[in-house]
């Protein structure tokens, strides 16, 4: 049993180059894989029992490379490049070399059989991995690709038409280039039980440039000129490799065009080696059958050799996968109450993520306290106290308050008016607080929004969430700008504790008046204040300064409390609640829409099992063979 794949892509002068590789390609498929992952899970299961022999183990490379085909990992890239592969990882045999090398010859001449496309130019446009079965000895031979499961061919004109029917599949009739493989296995009494091959397409210098996986075989001999030979090469003093050169003679054009049976050719080949002056003494190593003998020995042995790697990646990647899947989540159930209860689980995970931010277990939270510590203050130190409680102001305040009568002792009116329009200022740094505030709660939404994974995979969902919790910080807002207003709409209401304490004639408000009066001639005199000169309205002044002063110390406590209990709290207790009433009216048959995927995770979850599915099955299979030691 074994398997060969055909490349087209090298040079060299008549020469091919076969070496044991692993290749690197990724595809995701449809759903037309879930029968082909339950087919090809049974068919890995189907080895289980067989004998710990090199056999076996390349049955079982076989059997993982098939499951490989069949759930998109094919090696090189593709849509599935950024999954995990396990192609590479297979000990494989590649058929390389320059256009019209004999690649093609060499392969059919160990099959057996006359198969391959002709033509030409480049006639091979996508890989083939081939996989040889040898069956009972009297049965007839025929070909089964991966691709027609159930389709069996007798007829290997018909194997040749549907490879090239198949390339034109995906490649289309412009002669392009595809790196995903076209899987055939011929079934065969003459097939060479312990052949192996696999995809390669790289030449052997750029992947294997110290020469440990890279056979030489030189084809066409017979069709050197008279009096030359390739001794130098295949003695290895031309080129020489860590394996001994192998040489081939292909059947003619002439052979292939009259049909010339494969058995017949390899009897000409042999006798063409043993009869020949200049390579019987090498006849023992030339030809198909011991290329076939010495290629499958050794990839036997590096398969055996690598067995205990191909596990520990094996066992690494499904604890990735089965990670990632974790994180992107089940499929949504079709039940409404399942959906419904996946909606509820999803809002109070972001809910979770939110107030985490508020508490300090993750960060932005603390935006909300500088607000209060530094931007509050600091608008308050700003404030044009200065200019508003100048002597010109004051006394303009002050008189307008007085009409037609002037205040005789203390102005209260004027204290009144200018109390109130002193602290009207305080409102301006009270809203900016609250909107401060609110644009830090919509960001924490935003973020965590963004930071709750299961809720990634539903755009729906989350824009839905973030218009509800954008709405609920709305009210919140309205209600703490009314309640921060009030605050200081409250202070207007003067006490008299505060203004009984303050001196009624303070000296240092008051000034001597302008004219004395001597009575009686006796030289002594009696001082008048003026209550209408600057100094006056300087003490008026600084009556209500301190007053404002009093009211703004308190108001910098005041207004974080009303943000807090109005805002930050109400976010906390009850950011979701009308979403939630609004959840509970929709009709059952809407909850699905909000459940909606992001189609990039859908896809994604999907390459993710499927390739979860390929793994567990290569771990089942090589975990139920007995390996000798």
């Amino acid at each position: 049993m074994g398997r060969l794949e055909r490349g087209s892509w090298a040079s060299g002068p008549r020469r091919a180059v076969t070496r044991p590789q692993a290749a690197w390609n990724s595809k995701s498929s449809t759903r037309f894989y879930e029968t082909q992952i339950r087919q090809e899970r049974s068919s890995l299961k189907a080895g289980r029992q067989a004998m710990a022999s090199m056999e076996g183990l390349i049955g079982l490379m076989n059997r993982i490379q098939r499951a490989c085909t069949a759930l998109g990992d094919h090696g090189g890239g593709g849509e599935g490049a950024n999954l995990p592969t396990l192609w590479e990882s297979l000990p494989t045999i590649a058929v390389v070399g320059g256009q019209s090398s004999g690649k093609s010859s060499v392969l059919e001449s160990i099959v057996g059989r006359d198969f391959l496309p002709r033509g030409s130019g480049i006639v091979t446009r996508r890989p083939l991995v081939l996989q040889l079965h040898q069956i009972d000895k009297g049965a007839h031979d025929y070909a089964e690709f991966l691709h027609l499961p159930k389709t069996r061919f007798s007829d290997f004109a018909l194997v040749r038409q549907e490879i090239a029917d198949e390339t034109d599949r995906v490649t289309g009739k412009t002669k392009q280039i595809s790196p995903v493989p076209i899987h055939l296995s011929i079934y065969s009494p003459n097939a060479n039980q312990d052949i192996a091959t696999s995809d390669a397409i790289k030449l052997s210098k750029e992947v294997d440039p110290s020469g440990e996986r890279t056979f030489g075989v030189l084809t066409k001999l017979d069709l050197m000129d008279k009096g030359t030979n390739a001794l130098d090469v295949l003695e290895g003093r031309a080129y020489r490799l860590q394996y001994p050169w192998v040489g081939i003679v292909n059947r003619s054009q002439a052979d292939i065009n009259r049909k010339v049976d494969m058995i017949v050719a390899r009897e000409k080949e042999r006798e063409y080696f043993e009869n020949s002056p200049d390579y019987a003494h090498l006849a023992s190593r030339m030809g198909s059958v011991y290329l076939a003998k010495l290629l499958s020995q050794h990839l036997e042995a590096v398969i055996k050799a690598r067995i205990p790697s191909i596990t520990s990646l094996i066992n690494k990647t499904i604890d990735e996968l089965e990670s990632e899947l974790d994180t992107i989540g089940k499929e949504v159930a079709a039940d409404p109450g399942a959906q419904l209860y996946t909606i509820l689980e999803l809002c109070r995970a972001f809910d979770r993520v939110f107030k985490e931010h508020l508490d300090g277990g993750r960060s932005g939270g603390d935006k909300i306290y500088g607000v209060f510590d530094h931007k509050l203050p600091a608008a308050f130190r700003k404030l044009p106290f200065d200019r508003y409680l100048s002597v010109q102001n004051v006394k303009k305040v002050v008189s307008e308050a007085d009409g037609y009568q002037p205040h005789l002792i203390a102005p209260e009116q004027g204290y009144r008016r200018l109390v109130e329009a002193g602290l009207a200022y305080f409102k301006g740094p009270a809203e900016a607080t609250v909107d401060a505030v609110h644009v830090v709660l919509r960001d924490l939404v935003r973020k965590s929004i963004g930071e709750t994974e299961p809720l990634r995979r539903f755009p729906t969902l989350q824009a839905a969430i973030a218009t509800a919790a954008n709405e609920a910080l709305e009210r919140f807002r309205e209600d703490g700008r009314s309640t921060a207003l009030r605050l200081v709409d409250m202070e207007a209401y003067l006490t008299v504790e505060f203004f009984r304490k303050l001196p009624q004639d303070p000296d240092s408000g008051s000034k001597v008046g302008n004219n004395t009066n001597e009575s009686n001639g006796s030289g002594s005199g009696s001082v008048t204040v003026d209550r209408y000169g600057d100094g006056h309205y300087r003490n008026i002044a600084s009556n209500v300064s301190q007053y404002i002063k009093m009211v703004g110390d308190q108001l910098l406590h005041k207004i974080p409390k009303a943000v807090v209990h109005c805002q930050v709290r109400e976010a906390k207790r009850s950011l979701l609640n009308h979403f939630y009433v609004h959840i509970g009216k929709k009709e059952a048959s809407q909850f699905g829409h909000l459940l909606d995927e992001d189609p990039a995770m859908l896809e994604r979850r999907q390459q993710c099992w499927k390739r979860l599915e390929l793994y567990k099955s290569a771990r089942d299979e090589i975990d139920s063979v007995a390996w000798t030691r």
